[in-house]
């Protein structure tokens, strides 16, 4: 029946090997020696219960610790090696995309830098077909050839014929942005007008860049112009018709599109003709979309001659290059020379640009510049010209 708190010299007693203070009344901590670390729970048990219950802590506090510090090994070896075996899969994965990245930045890997975008079609599946039509682009299928591109004629598989604008070297160069040129394509693709040619989509790829567009029969108004046998054929109710095409494409593109869309480069051999003589506006290889909160001032684009000298040397782009433009097609269409010659001959009455046409005074009349080698145009065709 002791009770109270057992004394602090049985801590000094290093030789004790055995104790037995069960049955008594005692609290508080138990010595840290040998003898109270390995006694039974008999040999303890049956003091006050505050004692009672924390008469085992130090042996068992090490012993706990000591199935602790296991179980944080346990724990801990797994985790850092399943952690280690993640950083080591992401930063394969990054190395992978890296190199990935880096093949896709070169263009002249063959890994191909490849971007089809042809409206209504499987891309790859269709420049296959282009490239096999035209023999690897063989001169035996040009049709025309610009500052931008060549174009080629295609029969597909499915007998559709399309024309197809090979861009040069250096203008698939200076496309460094192609999403900004993949979303222009789109927004031009996707244009639906008459007098318009209808482009179905690009191709970008490391060997060859192209744009392709549907195929107009007769081809280019100046090769019709310049053509003796087919300017007769090309009457005055042709030729307005073709005025009013072109005038109708250009209002549409500036009018009616969001935002307005300048092409110019409105030339007499980028107006293609049909079978029926229908005008169609072609080769946007120029055309730029005009955002309305830019000043868009960009290089010059254009063919000398049909580009205003003014807006030509200030390079900035507005519906006013297209409008001077379709003045000088109109004038080519009603004379049928160019306006530069016409200017020469009034210069020189003596000599004129074409063994066909005559010579032409200094105070000529409209009647006299008219193209002669077709009659001269009825009452209503002439208030037409006019106007």
């Amino acid at each position: 029946m002791l009770s109270g708190r057992i004394p602090s010299t049985f801590k000094d007693m290093l030789s004790l090997t055995t104790v037995d203070i069960s049955s008594n009344k005692l609290q508080g901590p138990i010595p840290d020696i040998k003898a109270f670390h390995n006694a039974s729970f008999e040999a303890l048990r049956d003091n006050m219960r505050q004692w009672s219950e924390s008469c085992n802590l130090p042996r068992s506090s090490k012993t706990v610790k000591r199935k602790s510090n296991k179980l944080v090994v346990l724990i801990a070896l797994p985790l850092l090696g399943s952690l280690l075996l993640v950083f080591v899969v992401i930063g394969a994965l990054f190395i992978l995309c890296k190199r990935a990245r880096k093949r896709n930045a070169e263009p002249e890997n063959e890994q191909d830098r490849n971007t089809f975008t042809i409206l209504g079609h499987d891309g790859k599946k269709l420049y296959e077909n282009i490239v096999e039509a035209t023999e690897e682009f063989n001169s035996n299928y040009c049709i025309g050839e610009g500052g931008y591109g060549t174009v080629y004629k295609a029969v597909m598989p499915t007998e559709q014929v399309v024309a197809v604008k090979k861009l040069h070297r250096s203008q698939t160069e200076k496309l460094s942005d192609f999403k900004a040129f993949e979303k222009e394509v789109c927004v031009l693709a996707n244009i639906r007008h008459r007098n318009i040619v209808k482009m179905y989509g690009f191709c970008s790829h490391a060997k060859h860049s192209f744009l392709v567009y549907e195929f107009i029969e007769r081809g280019s108004l100046r090769k019709i112009i310049t053509s003796e046998e087919q300017a007769i054929e090309f009457d005055w109710r042709r030729r307005l018709n073709v005025v009013k095409g072109v005038g109708g494409a250009l209002s549409y593109l500036h009018h009616s599109c969001s935002p307005p869309i300048i092409h110019r480069d409105i030339t007499s051999n980028n107006i293609l003709l049909d079978l029926e003589y229908e005008a169609h506006v072609s080769d946007f290889g120029t055309a730029r979309l005009l955002m309305t909160d830019s000043s868009n001032w960009t290089s010059f684009a254009g063919t000398f001659g049909y580009t205003a000298p003014e807006l030509a040397y200030t390079m900035k782009v507005t519906e006013k290059c297209d409008v001077y433009s379709f003045g000088v097609v109109t004038m080519e269409v009603m004379t049928g020379r160019h306006p530069g010659d016409l200017i020469s001959a009034l210069l020189s009455p003596g000599s004129s640009s074409s063994s066909s046409m005559p010579p032409i005074a200094q105070h000529a009349l409209l009647k006299d510049v008219l193209d002669h080698r077709i009659s001269l145009p009825k009452k209503e065709q002439q208030r037409a010209l006019s106007t």
